[in-house]
């Protein structure tokens, strides 16, 4: 990876030099170029009280030189604030990233962006849903969404495929949150984008993650919401969206669903409301992406439409309304799970898609 001598000088700054936000903020406005903070620090850095660095000139080219062989080996890149490919978007949040980490396709800095997110505690509905719009928005947007179960787990399986996939991390690159899913940490940064703001070797802290939100929201044109209990953490991201000027929108959820409580409250206060993929893309003057129609056999359309006119049924239920056996039904909604007709809640229920 090839760095210009300011992008060098930046990474330095961020990464070696004894600094705070906004020490580097003061620090690169002062300077006539990032360059300058790299060879004359000393000119520069009395400015910044408590700001320190190496000095040593040839020292502070061995840091500078070590941290980009550190990248190139672990197969990182950096983009900072100054680099072509920086989003557009991020520059006119609140304290914007000055340096971002990532591994995977650059190209997709570059892509139009949409956000899915939804709470640990998804009910399989929403889930199944979410997949299906992260599918078809990777059509046509990078889908950018986090790395924990629930929501984010359903915005990948949706995405990945594509590569179209952007996963946003609490932590550095070099460390897993939740490590359970480092295999789709390595899936991601193969076919898709891992983007962090931490350097790579920082674990996840509790602030972390209302930082990490902030960039889901300020990477996207619009943020889908698909559940968010009362408190939910997923509901920063939808605030932070909020405050860019960002669009939202929200699946809507039963009354009194727990875990549906923040999406509502959301949908009430004028969020848009999302039930199929097309209410995305017309908003951005999209067309949908054309699908191939599913082929239902008679039986599967006797068990959908009651699955449709009542809402999540039992097995047993299902079968007495169709009229057959509860063996029979069972196979007849596999079958409508396979097609993502239908699917699976507790207790043995099933709801239609």
């Amino acid at each position: 990876m090839n760095y210009t001598d300011d992008e060098r000088a930046f990474l330095w700054l961020c990464c070696c030099a004894k600094t705070d936000y906004h020490h580097r903020v003061m620090l690169l406005h002062e300077a006539p170029s990032p360059a300058a903070l790299l060879k004359r620090p000393e000119q520069y850095f009395s400015l910044a009280p408590g700001a320190a660095f190496t000095p040593d000139a040839r020292k502070r080219e061995a840091e500078a030189d070590a941290l980009l062989e550190s990248l190139e080996r672990k197969g990182y890149f950096a983009v900072t604030l100054i680099a072509d490919d920086y989003p557009e978007s991020l520059k006119h949040i609140s304290l914007p990233p000055l340096l971002l980490f990532g591994k995977g396709n650059r190209r997709l800095l570059k892509k139009r962006k949409f956000c899915i997110v939804g709470s640990r505690i998804t009910p399989p509905w929403a889930e199944n849903l979410a997949r299906k719009f992260a599918e078809e928005l990777s059509a046509r947007f990078a889908v950018v969404t986090g790395l924990a179960e629930g929501g984010d787990s359903a915005a990948i399986a949706g995405a990945l495929p594509s590569g179209n996939l952007i996963s946003v991390l609490p932590c550095g690159l070099d460390e897993c949150y939740p490590a359970a899913h480092a295999s789709i940490k390595a899936q991601i940064g193969e076919h898709g984008l891992l983007l962090s703001e931490l350097l790579p070797g920082e674990t996840a802290k509790k602030y972390s993650f209302h930082a990490r939100n902030r960039l889901l929201a300020g990477l996207s044109e619009g943020v889908l919401v698909v559940s968010a209990a009362e408190k939910s953490g997923t509901l920063i991201t939808a605030n932070c969206a909020l405050e860019f000027g960002r669009d939202v929108f929200a699946f809507p959820h039963n009354v009194g669903s727990a875990h549906g409580e923040g999406c509502n409250e959301l949908i009430k206060k004028g969020a848009y409301v999302a039930t199929c993929p097309a209410d995305v893309f017309s908003l951005y003057g999209m067309q949908a992406p054309q699908k191939k129609e599913k082929i239902f056999t008679g039986e599967e359309m006797r068990v959908l439409t009651v699955l449709k006119d009542y809402g999540e049924l039992h097995t047993a239920v299902i079968a007495e309304k169709v009229g057959m056996s509860a063996y029979e039904v069972a196979a007849i909604l596999s079958a409508l799970e396979i097609k993502g007709a239908a699917v699976k809640s507790g207790g043995n229920k099933y709801s239609a898609v």
